[in-house]
């Protein structure tokens, strides 16, 4: 396992923990890093990411709790289990049990796909 990535990673985890997932989109995504969420939708860059999720977070009144439940890195690809539960601006409630598969490259995101249960 390489250590560095081990670090990458966990950093990764804990800002999105403490909601920062604009500017962990910001830290850690390539450039050309493509995603696929739950629902179908690609985004097919960084840009069209750190978009996406500016408009999400935007949305979002109150953070209630980010839960954190298990990881597993292995080689190049990651996987992290988090329980989203959030207040939004239009009065709906987001509760989301989520995996997020993650391949790296080189320190970098350059695929992450979004699983909910």
């Amino acid at each position: 396992m390489d250590p560095s990535l081990n670090k990458t990673f966990s950093t990764k985890n804990e800002m999105v923990k403490k909601g920062q997932i604009v500017e962990a989109t910001e830290k850690f995504f390539a450039p050309n890093a493509k995603t696929i969420d739950f629902d179908g939708t690609i985004t097919k860059d960084k840009s069209e990411m750190v978009s996406k999720m500016q408009g999400f977070a935007g949305g979002i009144a109150k953070v209630n709790d980010i839960t954190l439940h298990h990881t597993s890195l292995s080689g190049d690809v990651s996987f992290a289990e988090f329980t989203f539960d959030f207040d939004m601006k239009d009065g709906s409630k987001i509760l989301w049990h989520e995996i997020l598969r993650t391949v790296w490259q080189n320190g970098q995101i350059i695929e992450e796909q979004y699983f909910k249960a």
